[in-house]
């Protein structure tokens, strides 16, 4: 019985701990994306400057 609980409990965390990742890396891309906007708008202030 003890050993099943322990084994759950293994299971859970390996579970919240992929959950984890993939929250993580969404987070990253939406920042990595708003970066990239931000990037291609200075430029496009740029280069309409240079027009």
């Amino acid at each position: 019985m003890h050993e099943e609980l322990v084994r759950d409990r293994i299971r859970t965390l390996h579970r919240e701990a992929e959950e984890q990742r993939l929250v993580s890396g969404i987070v990253r891309l939406r920042r990595a994306r708003r970066d990239a906007e931000r990037a291609s708008s200075r430029l496009r202030n740029a280069l309409l400057r240079l027009a």
